[in-house]
């Protein structure tokens, strides 16, 4: 079979990294990729945002699954047009893929349907938000937290512990005109990430992981896309997982598929579990970055197999998708100023030496340079090994690390140090 991979980070470097092992496949494409998914896959010099030429490459090389890693052309609805010619997609619609693409739209869900979540209010000017605040005031204190209702590649939200950050925040959102957003009371508790496949009715998990989010150590600094990841996530023990299944996910997709759209593809519930129970934070409609390098680490089965099940509605034919019991834990180098502007062009050396020492060194914002890798966006590479447990996991991600030459990156030197 011919599998299509849409996206060119370092979550579609695993998923091409875990595609390639499968029996199933014949010829992996990639569009537009980069240089560490050119080791796996026949890059296509596709504009994934002009369907038509994505349609018209389907059909010419034979594609029997599309599987489409980043969130953008789901929201923009490129599984419906792909769908459309009958070929299996691995991905949702774009009704569905509201889900991430408005924030607005999961907490109206959930309030319709009764999953927790944090109390909030959707807002549509300065003067709305401002009035909210008060609502979450405890005392001379105030802690919420505002989000931007669209896309925002994780980092469109604030957590402000005072008043002043909360004004601040909202005087940011709305300063270039016209916004949306939605402001919600600040949960207490630990975070974890689960992962769920889907294929419109049946459901089966597939692991859980806890990323890192903000830039420096110790959970410091603003927030990025993601600093790095560890799985499985231990503070989501078993019964908190089924818990999290039966008031959160299941109720979620069921009411996507009685609505008429229904969810095909990974749904990642960001969990916080609190005092009483989990508590939904948001959902995304793909893997996670960096989540995605630990999970694929982990997974045990054929993926083109599973992926290719959940697309054509098969799921509860498979059995439940196995893991290794190592734990992964993944290293984000990204380059110096992110999350704000970063510095690109910075030569990258030793990957081959990394990798030697059994880690797998995935790529996400690089591009050649003649013979030579560069760093070319934020979060560059996802160093990622296992391990018996996550201290292991960790002394092996690190030795990695630290064979690479990155002058002009930087990472944070304790993911897992909760676990830890």
């Amino acid at each position: 079979m011919n599998v299509l991979l849409i996206g060119s980070g370092g979550r579609e470097h695993a998923l091409a990294w875990k595609l390639a092992q499968s029996e199933r496949l014949d010829t992996l494409y990639a569009a537009p990729g980069n240089p560490g998914i050119a080791q796996h896959a026949t890059l296509a010099a596709l504009e994934v945002t002009d369907h038509r030429a994505v349609i018209d490459f389907v059909r010419r090389h034979s594609i029997g699954l599309v599987v489409i890693g980043p969130e953008q052309p789901l929201v923009d609805g490129l599984a419906d047009n792909v769908r459309a010619i009958g070929v299996p997609v691995f991905g949702p619609g774009r009704e569905a893929a509201k889900l991430e693409g408005s924030k607005g739209f999961t907490k109206d869900l959930c309030a319709r349907v009764g999953i927790p979540t944090a109390r909030y209010f959707r807002v549509t000017s300065r003067d709305g938000a401002l009035a909210c605040l008060d609502d979450f005031a405890i005392g001379d204190e105030l802690r919420c937290v505002i989000k931007a209702d669209g896309l925002a590649a994780g980092k469109g939200v604030v957590v402000a512990i005072t008043r002043g950050e909360a004004e601040e925040a909202i005087a940011a959102l709305f300063s270039s005109g016209p916004a949306e957003a939605v402001i919600e009371e600040f949960l207490e508790g630990e975070e974890a990430s689960l992962f769920v496949l889907s294929d419109g009715t049946s459901t089966a998990s597939f692991g859980s992981a806890q990323d890192h989010k903000r830039v420096g150590d110790g959970d410091t600094g603003p927030n990025t896309g993601g600093m790095g990841a560890y799985s499985p996530a231990a503070v989501l023990t078993a019964d908190l997982e089924e818990q999290a299944l039966g008031e959160i996910v299941r109720p979620t997709i069921d009411a996507l598929a009685a609505s008429g759209t229904p969810y095909v593809g990974v749904l990642y519930a960001g969990l916080m579990l609190t005092a009483d129970g989990p508590k939904l934070i948001e959902y995304n409609v793909r893997f996670g970055d960096p989540e995605c390098q630990v999970l694929m680490a982990r997974f045990a089965g054929d993926l083109v197999e599973t992926l290719l099940a959940v697309a054509e509605g098969r799921l509860a034919d498979l059995p439940a998708p196995a893991f290794v019991d190592d734990v992964a834990l993944t290293v984000v180098m990204a380059a110096k100023g992110y999350p704000g502007t970063p510095e690109t062009g910075g030569a990258i050396r030793g990957i081959a030496a990394a990798e030697e020492t059994g880690a797998v060194v995935f790529q996400a914002g690089t591009r050649a340079n003649g013979e030579e890798i560069v760093a070319a966006g934020g979060r560059v590479l996802a160093v990622t090994a296992t391990g018996r447990d996550v201290a292991e996991a960790q002394r092996r991600a690190y030795e990695a690390v630290d064979l690479i030459d990155f002058p002009t990156g930087f990472c944070r030197r304790d993911i897992g140090w909760r676990a830890v």
